[in-house]
């Protein structure tokens, strides 16, 4: 298993190990064979740049998910795997908990999960897959919280974990 998180924004101080251990946990329950991804934590204009570059879409977004699995496929003759590449705004996390009365360490890691479900090969495109995808967000956000401290998240930055 293979996790890298990076803190490229300075919005919020995260707790990265706190982060990279939820992140274990969920890809332990949702019984993932070796997965290889990234989690980069970023600012809003990194993520309007990031949006308009891959998407065409104006402004920043709370996460953007890269499937790299049929490219890792490709290369290594390997089953596909979960690997990819989750930018999640940490700007964009605090302007949803303040509209949906919840902290922005939960929306952090609903938009991780929302990641990795989407590398999973969940869809959001239509409106009945959206809400499949989204139960099973909100299913596996209060499994995590019944077992980490979100609110730990808010804690010492480092550049990686």
């Amino acid at each position: 298993m293979s996790i890298v998180i990076v803190n490229r924004q300075r919005t919020r101080k995260v707790n990265l190990r706190l982060l990279k251990q939820i992140a274990k946990e969920l890809l332990a329950e949702l019984e993932t064979e070796n997965p290889e991804f990234g989690i980069n934590l970023v600012g809003a204009r990194e993520m309007a740049a990031l949006n308009w570059k891959f998407l065409q879409h104006e402004g920043p977004t709370d996460v953007i998910t890269f499937d790299y699995s049929e490219k890792q496929k490709a290369e290594n003759k390997k089953e596909k795997c979960l690997c990819g590449e989750i930018f999640v705004c940490v700007d964009e996390a605090l302007l949803q908990a303040k509209a949906f009365g919840t902290n922005w360490q939960s929306e952090v890691v609903r938009y991780i999960i929302h990641g990795i479900l989407h590398l999973l090969g969940y869809e959001d495109a239509r409106a009945d897959l959206r809400r499949k995808m989204k139960h099973e967000e909100h299913r596996r956000l209060r499994r995590l919280s019944r077992k980490f401290s979100l609110a730990k998240i808010a804690g010492a930055s480092k550049i990686t974990a």
